[in-house]
């Protein structure tokens, strides 16, 4: 490890190592959540086991993100259909007083803040190993397998390799980001060994990688038929469960990147990116107008759901509104959403022409195909659609026919067919507004964040790149 990294490295974990006083804050605050919830789950008659589960029980948490996760282990005698129904009233009267969100993973759980900390409280079955009924069941299992492995050092390690990840934006495997877990870091400190041995390895990443830490498998082939993703980590806990299998293409290459160039040029810019100041609204004009292209906004009211569910949608509809748009003949050359996740959605389309021309040619068959060619003339010949031709041309027909949309902004106002009205939900429907270029500078002054999630998609670079 040269000097500027070991340097970068210690003033990184004087910021994010708990100190004596932050630690038993956090370690009395979690037990008396627990006690909550235990005292909750008995006066609802319900027998659990009570745990403390995640980073602040494997003491891998970083002190600008503490977050307690409590668990409950409930018996496998409750049915799914009642488990997360029971799981909710004792997780709500456990935590009386604070203003609970309710989350989704597979089932319902609660998150609230206690003093600046995060909780979320879970629900899980208590299980043996391999048995699982829900997605969490293997949580305490993690937990048990981690904590002998982890000496005071490789924590350590854990907590700069998750504040790199936070600091290039890979960090979380909830929808919205698709990155990688804490559970997924500290399996890559065990298997490598430190925090700069994981991103020295991840400079030579491929197209996939695969990792079993545990030697499930006797032959990488093995694991390579069970699993598809980027990145697989075999779960050391079940060899059928990839660890990684949150993360996504975009977000695997970005950590290849940051991690080559961080490794390259060591620069604290990589754990602490610069703030974002958003352009003042002159100067989003003038870089719109500088980029030549179209970009096209549609800004939508939706119900206001579990993080999980709105992000899934938003991505859905976004890939259902470009495919949209490339059918009809435009190009995308990006296409970004933002939510303020209380109701306000925005999608962003970049196009590189608003216009097409009124016709396209559209090739038919070759002269070979004798049957085929007497139908493209029938369907063409003298067609109200057809603007020039049938002709023929390097042995084959062809026939200019008339756009159904030649303005991009027109077929996403489209009320009937396949508009933005029949993708995005019947209850967004009518808060849609389309937008085109300087015509957002509303959405953009009203909203800060927008503004700012607007600026870095005009700059086009990732914020650990400044300065690098």
């Amino acid at each position: 490890m040269t000097s500027s990294l070991k340097q970068i490295c210690a003033q990184v974990l004087k910021r994010v190592t708990p100190s004596e006083s932050e630690q038993k804050k956090v370690q009395k605050l979690a037990k008396e959540l627990t006690e909550e919830v235990e005292k909750a789950a008995k006066e609802q008659g319900v027998e659990i086991e009570v745990r403390v589960e995640g980073s602040v029980a494997k003491n891998t948490w970083l002190s600008d993100y503490p977050e307690i996760d409590v668990f409950m282990q409930v018996p496998t005698t409750i049915s799914k259909d009642a488990f997360g129904t029971v799981f909710l009233d004792i997780a709500k009267k456990a935590t009386e007083g604070y203003t609970p969100i309710e989350r989704f993973a597979e089932h319902p759980y609660l998150e609230v803040v206690v003093e600046g900390v995060y909780v979320n409280v879970v629900p899980c079955y208590k299980v043996k190993q391999g048995k699982w009924i829900s997605a969490t069941d293997r949580t305490p299992f993690h937990t048990n397998y981690i904590k002998p492995l982890l000496n005071e050092q490789m924590s350590q390690e854990v907590r700069l390799l998750k504040r790199f990840m936070r600091g290039v934006g890979v960090y979380g495997a909830e929808i919205k980001v698709g990155g990688f877990s804490g559970y997924l870091c500290e399996l890559l400190v065990l298997n490598y060994g430190s925090f700069s041995e994981v991103l020295r390895s991840a400079i030579d990443w491929k197209d996939r990688t695969i990792i079993d830490f545990q030697k499930h498998y006797k032959r990488e082939v093995d694991a390579e038929k069970l699993f598809d993703e980027p990145l697989v980590m075999v779960d050391p806990v079940d060899k059928r469960r990839n660890v990684a299998a949150a993360v996504r293409k975009d977000r695997y290459v970005e950590f290849i990147a940051a991690s080559r160039e961080f490794m390259k040029t060591p620069n604290m810019n990589f754990f602490y990116p610069q703030e974002t100041e958003a352009l003042e609204s002159t100067e989003v004009v003038n870089k719109i107008k500088s980029r030549g292209s179209t970009l096209v906004f549609i800004s939508f009211n939706g119900a206001v759901t579990v993080p999980d569910v709105l992000w899934g949608q938003l991505y859905k509809n976004k890939r259902a509104l470009r495919k949209l748009i490339v059918q009809h003949d435009f190009t995308v050359l990006g296409d970004v959403v933002w939510s303020n996740e209380k109701g306000l959605n925005i999608f962003i389309f970049e196009v590189e022409n608003r216009f097409l021309p009124n016709m396209k040619r559209h090739l038919g068959p070759s002269l070979k195909m004798k049957q085929e060619c007497e139908n493209f003339l029938q369907k063409h010949l003298g067609a109200d659609s057809t603007v020039s031709g049938p002709r023929l041309e390097d042995g084959r027909w062809l026939v200019d026919v008339k756009r159904k949309h030649t303005d991009v902004v027109e077929l996403l106002k489209e009320k009937r067919g396949n508009g933005v009205a029949e993708i995005v939900t019947e209850a967004a429907a009518g808060s849609l507004e389309v937008m085109v270029n300087d015509e957002i500078l509303k959405q953009y002054s009203s909203n800060p964040e927008f503004a700012k999630f607007f600026t870095e998609y005009l700059d086009g670079k990732p914020r650990w790149l400044v300065g690098v």
